[in-house]
């Protein structure tokens, strides 16, 4: 196996075109998405993106269980002990958004092989492509409440977007989904199943992309899609099954009534029982987190969250509960994060509203540019 953080390849096609292959590799951790692989794989897009010979791109995991399984936040962690003021949270951060929102408008179809687990940053990675693939084993989930973070990466856009209430509980509870619910949430594409992945490819590459021309690669991708996508061999979903009863609980005015009715749920269903414990023992600062967040990119646009998201995590990251998370998770590793308020209720609005206070002029801010000549594909 090869030390390369990101491996790539391009595939030859029918025509003289290329099919760009990214994967990350670091499947022993799986695949967390460090700073060097962030940079590596914004590079190669940068490329292929002015590159007439290439007509599409395939972005995946090394191994055979995640294809990400969020950012490197013990990085993270290890920065911030060194000295609580470092600067490598800014710095990672705003790669990483970078990178997430040139997916979104990446000018060429762009496929995630979204196999196996996918969370937090890799989300980020998954969400903005053209063609989402789903498989048998993945299991997506943003499960910030755990460390003391918030749904970033754009969350505070596309969870929005959601049916009414299902993007708040999901960033609320971290619940876990499948590809059926990827699918009827609207953060996968295609179901494909996982030993279909390699015929996918040779199809891919053997297919006719004319004069290249960014419509017709697109269009030659969605045809060959087709010939792969079986939504029969998905599992059942769980979300569109406790729809009414999630939205019920989150139409809410308010976070905290939102959080009590989900606490006080009595169903004994397992999958909304595992979400409940997770929302009980996580953040309480980070359930209001979720809630403003979504309150204030609900009709914006996805740069403006981004922005917002940027100076939000590097304020987490300062002045928030992440450290502590990280250090309870991933770190010491006891689950017994001693998180700086008892409960959602005890949070009072100027500790939210310090976390929501950007550390840059906006004529300063590291993301000022985002969007600027951009559209969302």
């Amino acid at each position: 196996m090869t030390d390369l953080a990101v491996c790539f390849d391009e595939l030859p096609t029918r025509g003289g075109g290329r099919i760009g292959v990214a994967r990350l590799n670091a499947p022993k951790a799986l695949n967390a998405l460090s700073l060097e692989m962030i940079q590596l794989v914004a590079d190669k897009l940068d490329a292929w993106a002015v590159d007439p010979r290439v007509v599409a791109v395939w972005l995946e995991g090394s191994g055979d269980k995640a294809f990400c399984a969020g950012g490197d936040v013990v990085a993270l962690y290890r920065a911030l002990q060194e000295t609580s003021q470092s600067d490598f949270p800014a710095t990672y951060f705003t790669a990483e958004y970078r990178l997430d929102h040139r997916i979104h408008t990446y000018p060429k179809p762009l496929m995630v092989w979204g196999d196996g687990i996918v969370m937090g940053g890799g989300l980020g990675l998954m969400a903005g492509g053209f063609q989402r693939l789903v498989t048998e084993t993945t299991l997506i989930a943003m499960p910030e409440i755990t460390i003391g973070l918030y749904p970033d990466i754009g969350a505070s856009w596309f969870l929005g977007r959601m049916p009414k209430g299902i993007g708040a509980y999901l960033g609320l509870t971290g619940a876990q989904l499948n590809a059926r619910d990827a699918l009827d949430v609207g953060l996968g594409d295609r179901f494909v199943p996982r030993e279909r992945r390699d015929d996918l490819l040779g199809a891919l590459a053997e297919a006719d992309y004319g004069e290249r021309a960014v419509s017709t690669c697109r269009s030659v991708v969605m045809q060959v899609l087709d010939r792969f996508e079986d939504r029969q061999q998905a599992p059942e979903g769980r979300v569109w099954r406790h729809r009414d009863h999630l939205q019920a609980m989150v139409d809410r005015s308010e976070v905290t009534e939102a959080v009590a009715r989900l606490l006080a749920d009595d169903s004994d269903d397992p999958w909304l029982a595992a979400n409940r414990a997770r929302l009980e023992t996580g953040c309480p600062l980070t359930a209001h987190l979720v809630w403003r967040m979504l309150e204030r990119h609900r009709h914006g646009s996805l740069a403006d969250a981004f922005r917002d998201e940027l100076a939000l995590s590097v304020q987490c990251c300062h002045r928030g509960d992440l450290a502590e998370g990280v250090r309870a998770l991933l770190i010491d590793k006891d689950k017994q994060p001693r998180w700086s308020h008892r409960d959602v209720a005890s949070v009072p609005e100027s500790d939210v509203q310090a976390l929501m206070k950007s550390p840059w002029e906006d004529e300063k801010h590291p993301l000022r540019d985002l969007g600027v000549g951009q559209r969302i594909q």
